[in-house]
């Protein structure tokens, strides 16, 4: 009979993150068609050149506010993760994820259900840290506030123009 010899694993591998990113602009503008360009090229680059990642795709909405739950890539995003195909998703702040508070906790709160982790980088933010859902909850409110506000700011202007008999 043949000897059997017991290797011990000295190192554990680390696991391959399978990472998403999630880019949208809210309007179809030319001057936000060049920044939503750069976010998706940004993270495509990024991902893929991360050793330690599995490049999953990014998924990105333009034209379409963020405070709207109809929007097409990110239900996509979303689906994915639901089948299990993502474990990160990486976006540039809370406000190209969601503007309501609502919506944003709602989402995370599934994604965190099912293991997947958002990293938002202009907060610096992990959803699935401890506090990662308090301080989101803060920062969320803060960027409906604006919404609404620009929002309330723009049907001003158009309630004006009309007024003084001007279209908009």
């Amino acid at each position: 009979m043949g000897k059997i010899t017991i290797i011990e694993q000295s190192k554990k591998l680390p696991k391959l993150l399978r990472v998403a990113a999630y880019a949208r602009v809210s309007r179809n503008k030319e001057s936000l068609i060049h920044s939503f360009n750069n976010q998706v090229e940004y993270y495509r680059s990024y991902i893929k050149s991360n050793k330690n990642y599995i490049f999953k795709g990014v998924y990105a909405d333009l034209g379409i506010s963020g405070t709207k739950e109809d929007r097409e890539q990110f239900n996509k995003l979303l689906e994915e993760c639901q089948k299990g195909e993502i474990d990160l998703i990486l976006t540039k702040s809370i406000s190209r994820f969601a503007r309501n508070t609502a919506t944003l906790l709602k989402t995370i709160r599934e994604l965190k259900s099912l293991h997947v982790d958002v990293y938002f980088e202009e907060q610096n933010i992990h959803s699935i840290s401890e506090e990662g859902e308090l301080i989101l909850t803060l920062l969320a409110s803060v960027a409906q506030e604006e919404a609404r506000d620009m929002s309330e700011n723009v049907k001003w202007a158009i309630l004006k123009k009309f007024s003084e008999g001007k279209v908009y």
